[in-house]
Parts: C-alpha cells; structure tokens; sequence
C-alpha cells in the first residue's frame, strides 16, 4: 500500500516535471520567435532607410550631418546583439529619421517627390509593424517571465536553467521620449 502511494507520488511528480518543462520550452520558443518577427520587421526598416536619405540627399545636400547620424545609427542598430542593445540602437535610430523628416519638411519639391512619398510611406508602415511586432514581443515575454517567476514552476525553472528574457523598451533615456528640435 505504502508502495502504491510512493508510486503514484513519484509519477505525479513526474508529470508535473514533465508538463511544467514543455510549457517553458512552449515559451520560450514563442519568444524566440516573436524576436524573429520584430528583427523582419527592422531589416525591411534598414533596407528603406538608404533609398530614403539618398532621395533627401538629392534635395537637401546641405545637411550632411543629419544623413551621417541616420546611418551612423542604423549601422549601430543593424550590429546590435542583445535585446537592451537593440533596443538603444532603435532608439537612436527613430530620433535619427524624426530629424530626417524634419528636414524634408522644410523643401516643398521633395514633399511633392513619388519616390519620396513612396519611401515615406513604406517607412511608415514598417514603423506601425515595428510597434506591433514589439508589443506582441514583450506580451510574450512577460508571460515567460511571469510563469518562471510562479511557485512552483519557478523551481523548476531554475533548475532546468530558464532565465528571464528582456523586453524591448525605451531603456529610461528621457530623449527617446522627448519630440525631435531641429532649428534651421
């Protein structure tokens, strides 16, 4: 009897082990792969860029700072290998291309430009599927992180060796958050 008891402790413990272990493979494969969805979206974003800036540079020859800093930052952004460093690097990046189209504000000829627009707006696009791609990133996230966290799978996590992914966020710098100033 006490055999039996014994025996179907260990196999519930078992099963606890076992379903416990898939459920965190289960997320942490779904946040690998919301990482891919958001690094899709930034390499269309890093393609667009060049034809952009080489499209304002056709009109604006004159700001050759503001075209360095833009692929100054996607170089940074492209080369970035954690989630906190790539979240920096986009950082810097999205100020870069609020400047660029600041400047592209000022030169109606440009304004009216298809290829401009056409760039502009794919850009756009990409952004909106940036910020979606983000969010449903860190949704996944805090669901791994939530449930290694929880009594009792958090044993389990930590002897299996699930650690906590990083969301993608601002990283607490106050100019990510400020309105882009460009005076002229």
């Amino acid at each position: 009897m006490t055999t039996m008891i014994v025996g179907a402790l260990v196999l519930l413990l078992g099963l606890f082990l076992i379903i416990t272990y898939n459920g965190l493979v289960k997320l942490r494969q779904r946040v690998q792969n919301a990482w891919s969805q958001v690094d899709v979206q930034l390499k269309r974003r890093y393609d667009l860029i060049p034809n952009l800036v080489n499209t304002v540079k056709g009109y604006a020859t004159h700001e050759k700072e503001t075209f360095e800093n833009v692929t100054r930052a996607r170089t940074m952004a492209m080369g970035a290998g954690t989630v906190a460093d790539q979240s920096q690097a986009e950082n810097m990046l999205s100020g870069a291309l609020k400047t660029l189209f600041a400047v592209a504000e000022n030169y109606p000829d440009l304004k009216a430009n298809t290829n401009f627009v056409k760039l502009q707006d794919e850009l756009t696009d990409t952004e909106s599927k940036i910020a979606f791609s983000r969010q449903f990133y860190n949704d996944i996230v805090q669901k791994f992180n939530i449930k290694i966290e929880l009594f009792p799978t958090n044993l389990v996590a930590g002897m299996l060796g699930f650690q906590k992914a990083d969301y993608f966020t601002l990283q607490g710098e106050p100019e990510a958050r400020q309105a882009v100033q460009v005076n002229f």
